[in-house]
């Protein structure tokens, strides 16, 4: 108790403030003392200059001195960084905190305001300060240049899910006339204007309207696509920046292809600094949350916590590993384990595998450790489209 005490008596030199951000409006909770009631201010939306006033006040209002430190904190949402960066460019500590880990009233009904989130965030600030350091989970801040390299790969993988509706959209539109288009290609038009319906009639007029303003976009879209391709092709071959040299690393991996490699770097790789495998597991999302008790014993699947294009690609690559490294010990592994069982426990052991060719891959990168009778090949035989036999490792 008396520690805790002098933890809290030491923080009495600091002001701890917590943001709650909206569009409009900002509400702002400042706070010395575990036990005090917080100072509850407003202010418009994104007005740093009124920030930095109601600070300089509430230091004040707390017998402060003008220079004394400012712990403040906000949850990581739609805002983004930008603020986190002003923030600590005014010499301000801030944390930006994983609004899923903050623990709330399990009550169906709560009250619930940005009044008394802004309030609650402080307490909790404060208790981290005091010592508690688990009562949240702190987001790992990217560089800008680090937050920049990830836009190509994210609006690539948007922009394919895109043109898979255009396409689905088309078949669809054509599977209500009784129709089927196999491929669509620049030939869509003519072949669309040949189509005929069950009774010899051709496709309805507007139908047809609809059809070829629907492939224009399909084409638009894909043009987009090809141009973010090329230019990632043309960074992995010229590029001298760690993280290009990570990439090409990675390809030469048997199994793992340009959008598995850029991805695992970009989102991971090249800006976190991994401590051990249970916290890469554990950033991906790919760790077990067992449910224990009482009598009551199971366990509910992996927590998903982490990053969602990470883990959706990890079990993707797991699935490759297979197919392109047969005699690894890891799909050997995945053979004598689950490769005996129905569609459901191999999908099941293929999360496992995806955990544990992760971590292969973060140690192949950190020490180049090919994983365990595993294959190579060059990078620039994967990048020139050529084939080559593979030498075992």
């Amino acid at each position: 108790m008396a520690a805790t005490q002098t933890k809290y008596s030491e923080r009495q030199t600091g002001l701890c403030l917590a943001l709650e951000l909206g569009w409009s409006e900002w509400k702002l909770a400042f706070a010395t003392l575990p036990g005090d009631a917080p100072r509850l201010r407003t202010i418009g939306g994104r007005n740093l200059q009124a920030l930095l006033l109601e600070i300089a006040k509430a230091k004040a209002r707390f017998g402060l001195k003008a220079d004394a430190p400012v712990y403040c904190c906000y949850e990581a949402g739609r805002d983004g960084f930008w603020l986190h960066r002003w923030l600590t460019a005014q010499g301000l500590h801030n944390l930006m905190v994983d609004s899923a880990s903050i623990e709330v009233n399990r009550r169906r009904r709560r009250a619930k305001s940005d009044r008394l989130d802004a309030a609650k965030l402080v307490s909790q600030l404060l208790r981290y300060h005091g010592g508690e350091k688990r009562v949240w989970s702190v987001v790992r801040v990217p560089s800008g240049a680090e937050e920049d390299r990830r836009h190509l790969h994210r609006d690539l993988l948007e922009l394919k899910a895109e043109r898979t509706q255009h396409v689905n959209r088309i078949k669809g539109l054509l599977a209500g006339c009784g129709l089927q288009v196999n491929t669509l290609d620049d030939e869509f038009a003519t072949m669309l204007a040949g189509l005929r319906q069950w009774d010899g009639t051709p496709v309805p007029a507007e139908l047809q309207k609809r059809l070829l303003r629907e492939f224009e976009r399909h084409q638009f879209v894909d043009r987009q696509i090809r141009d973010l391709e090329n230019e990632r092709a043309r960074k992995i071959r010229t590029s001298d920046e760690k993280p290009m040299e990570q990439v090409r690393t990675l390809l030469n991996l048997r199994g793992i292809g340009a959008n598995s490699a850029w991805l695992y770097v970009m989102e991971f790789f090249s800006w976190r600094r991994i401590q051990n495998r249970k916290q890469l597991a554990s950033l991906a999302g790919l760790t077990p949350t067992p449910h224990d008790s009482g009598a009551q014993s199971r366990e509910q699947g992996i927590s998903k916590a982490g990053n969602r294009r990470l883990r959706s690609m990890a079990v993707e690559i797991a699935w490759s590993w297979l197919h392109y490294q047969p005699d690894s010990a890891l799909s050997q592994w995945y053979a004598r384990r689950w490769g005996g069982g129905n569609s459901r426990q191999r999908r099941i052991g293929i999360v496992a595998l995806a955990r544990k060719l992760l971590v292969a891959i973060w140690r192949y990168l950190e020490t180049g450790e090919v994983p365990k009778g595993g294959a190579t090949l060059e990078w620039k035989v994967k990048m020139n489209g050529r084939k080559r036999l593979a030498t075992s490792v």
